[in-house]
């Protein structure tokens, strides 16, 4: 890196340091977050049954299949066993109709007994990895070696996303040798607004894209998460620019990241990250490599087969 490269990542880096104070000051965040614990929004859940497949927000549970998807959508990544009770709690759903479709569920695979629980079945593995992204050659497949170039270089944890409406999609996570708390795993979503995986991706959306996230609200997941639209706007407009993203423990106390988009054709269809526990790691200074390394991954995609 140069030296008038280098001054650049730095004077960005900066730029995003300022922006948090700004958004740490604005007292929207006192009425969000209770400071006094920071259980109450570190490693916090999307809350159960919010996924939804009608056009009104919610599993439609007038029909058998709504109901089915209800109970699947009640499961979540904040426990991997849940009782009848709970789950028929989550669905929205009365307990003796949740434990005869939970019945159904487990003779075709779906879900599985673990002592009086349920969890997630086989079934779901199987059918979730013939999702587009996870098929051989795909973008999982193609990611991955670069994914593992940006782990050896930097021996932090390494990770691949994609945008889905307000959140990102993690696809791929590989590990790094420090205990980072990342609130992160493989087919969990999280704010986009939040991490600079989102933010790299949403630098590279359209108009209606980001207008759309910041009417969801940007609810904040630390003191340091963005929470006005403007400067959300500004974060983007510097990451467009230089082609990265940062996140100064905007996603959880403790984490630092940066992160670029994987761009076909001018299209996101992804973005890749490096995160790291400050101060010992400097987001700036891999910032290259992953650039290059989504620009791989976009030439990959590209080539014919």
């Amino acid at each position: 890196m140069n030296a008038d490269v280098a001054a650049a990542e730095i004077a960005v880096f900066e730029e995003v340091a300022a922006d948090r104070e700004s958004d740490y000051r604005h007292s929207e965040i006192a009425h969000v977050l209770d400071f006094e614990s920071t259980a109450s929004w570190v490693g916090t859940e999307r809350p159960r049954g919010s996924r939804t497949t009608n056009s009104s927000g919610q599993p439609d549970l007038r029909t058998s299949v709504g109901k089915a998807l209800a109970l699947l959508n009640a499961f979540d990544s904040s426990a991997s066993v849940l009782g009848v009770t709970a789950l028929a709690d989550a669905a929205g759903l009365p307990k003796s109709t949740a434990y005869r479709l939970l019945v159904a569920l487990q003779s075709s695979g779906f879900v599985e007994r673990r002592g009086t629980g349920y969890c997630v079945g086989r079934r779901m593995f199987e059918l979730g990895n013939l999702v587009a992204a996870c098929r051989p050659r795909n973008l999982r497949d193609v990611a991955l070696p670069f994914l593992s170039d940006l782990y050896e270089l930097s021996h932090e944890t390494v990770h691949l996303a994609t945008l889905e409406g307000a959140e990102v999609l993690y696809l791929e996570k590989l590990f790094g040798h420090n205990k980072l708390r990342v609130p992160s795993h493989i087919g969990k979503r999280f704010p986009a607004h939040c991490s600079a995986i989102g933010k790299a991706m949403l630098a590279f959306s359209d108009d209606v894209t980001v207008d759309a996230v910041i009417r969801q609200g940007l609810k904040p997941r630390t003191p340091y998460s963005i929470v006005v639209p403007g400067n959300l706007r500004r974060s983007l407009k510097r990451s467009r620019q230089y082609g990265v993203a940062y996140d100064r423990e905007e996603s959880a106390i403790g984490v630092a990241c940066v992160a670029a988009p994987i761009l076909c054709r001018g299209e996101v269809v992804a973005g890749i990250s490096i995160s790291g526990p400050p101060p010992n790691y400097d987001p700036v200074r891999y910032a290259g490599a992953v650039r290059k390394a989504a620009a791989g991954i976009a030439a990959k995609l590209a080539s014919p087969i």
